[in-house]
């Protein structure tokens, strides 16, 4: 078996060395969770929710040693790490309420009784990316499990550290050998291994849309389920009438955080042209005021990209100072360090079109609301947004009229374990998170119970 060497990211020393698993190892693993699974689907619910909570306790109980891998092996600010390490928690202990909950219906029909059971698909193979290894991991595992499915996770080959560490915590729980596993490796390997493997009945992906269109293809050859949470290219639409002290002070941290490694990053801000120099003027000093450095430090608000040819692609996005309007800072020596860097370019340049994934962010004055929203959808992606304004019903109006699967008025939020997320377009398909979230792990199984009718004298 192959081995990668993890890095990282802040000062490019050697981390660990992990296994990189071949198709032999990822068929033996979906081997071993198709047998877990057969056995776990037949727990009383309740049995398994509280086992699910078991996992949760767990990982409440190892937050801070999960943020700091996360520190040492994505670059992640401790901070965000340890809330990342937190909203595992929180998605396992919302999934756990699933088993007892998941209930079919009761439909009126003549001639007998008509009863509908959610089923579960039974091994799920989940493939998470490297800019959020844990929290995504999490929502595709959680609900899976909740549901009666059994897990096989591949992480990203940069930053598998933190998903090994919670397959442990799993086991320590009292998850059933087998049920839960996660398998370092290449995509191209373990990924499309998942993909062909007819054991497989589902694959939930989140990565570039490129490889999700051809995940989708394969799954396709099988009428196997997929999920799929790819690309982004978010708008952050700034009207005159809002709060732009507010609008400013925030938009640093709508595209910076995680040094803009994000899916939902608003890498297009767009400022209605009555106020773009004011808001330009607002902006500067809070770009300049984002903490980029040393990720263990408790000050840090923005850390290194993650790897080497990552930072070369983003810096290829700003190969001069021509549309450059101001930067912050970044550390310089070892490390995969870029500054927050803000941008003025026209609306047909490159940047504007495609996701940097990087701390780099384009501003763009607009004439009115209908050419807000035309702008805002000029893409192929449709996951998240903003909307800045005084004025209720023109919230309502843009929120209705971008094509995005997740936005916030006043607000960069994007992510709530309570609520669903998912993106339009070439974003993705299907939806995670929220209520329904295990749902999307079972088949629905239709019943009817022909009953004798009764003699009516």
């Amino acid at each position: 078996m192959s081995t990668h060497t993890i890095v990282n990211p802040a000062d490019e020393t050697v981390v660990t060395t992990v296994a990189s698993a071949g198709i032999e190892e990822t068929d033996a693993a979906i081997a071993r969770a198709a047998t877990a699974q057969r056995d776990w689907a037949r727990l009383a619910p309740a049995d398994r929710a509280r086992l699910l909570r078991r996992f949760a306790d767990a990982v409440d109980g190892a937050v801070e040693e999960l943020a700091s891998i996360e520190v040492a092996n994505s670059g992640h600010p401790i901070g965000q790490a340890r809330w990342e390490a937190g909203h595992v928690r929180d998605v396992l202990e919302y999934s756990a309420a699933a088993p007892e909950r998941l209930s079919g219906r009761q439909i009126p029909v003549a001639g007998g009784l008509d009863v509908t059971f959610h089923e579960p698909l039974g091994v799920v193979g989940v493939i998470t990316p490297w800019n959020f290894p844990m929290t995504i991991a999490s929502w595709g595992f959680a609900p899976a499990l909740a549901a009666g499915n059994a897990v096989v996770l591949k992480p990203a080959e940069w930053t598998p550290l933190t998903s090994l560490r919670l397959a442990e915590l799993g086991l320590e729980a009292g998850l059933p050998d087998g049920l839960f596993q996660v398998i370092p490796g290449k995509g191209s390997v373990v990924g499309e291994r998942f993909v062909t493997n007819e054991t497989v009945r589902k694959v939930v992906f989140t990565g570039s849309t490129e490889v999700g269109k051809h995940i989708m293809a394969g799954c396709a050859a099988q009428v196997k389920r997929v999920t799929l949470e790819l690309g982004g290219k978010s708008a952050n639409i700034v009207f005159a009438d809002a709060d732009l002290e507010l609008a400013a002070a925030t938009a640093p941290y709508g595209v910076f955080e995680n040094a803009g490694q994000d899916c939902c990053a608003r890498s297009r801000i767009l400022v209605e042209r009555s106020a773009y120099d004011r808001f330009m003027e607002l902006l500067e000093p809070a770009v300049q005021g984002v903490a980029v450095g040393d990720p263990a430090d408790e000050g840090t608000e923005m850390g290194p990209l993650v790897a080497r040819t990552h930072l070369e692609r983003v810096a290829s996005f700003v190969p001069d100072d021509a549309d450059v309007a101001f930067r912050g800072t970044a550390p310089t020596g070892p490390g995969h360090w870029f500054p927050p860097t803000v941008l003025t370019p026209s609306r047909d340049a490159r940047v504007a079109r495609e996701e940097v994934f990087g701390p780099v962010v384009s501003v763009f004055p607009f004439d009115d609301e209908a050419d807000a929203v035309r702008f805002a959808n000029a893409t192929e992606y449709g996951l998240s947004g903003s909307i800045w304004t005084g004025d209720l019903s023109r919230g309502i109006r843009v929120a209705r009229a971008v094509e995005s699967g997740n936005l916030s008025v006043n607000s960069h939020s994007s992510v709530r374990y309570s609520t669903p997320f998912g993106g339009f377009k070439q974003s993705g398909l299907g939806r995670e998170l929220g209520p329904d979230a295990p749902l999307a792990f079972t088949e629905t199984k239709n019943v009817f119970f022909a009953v004798d009718q009764p003699v009516v004298e």
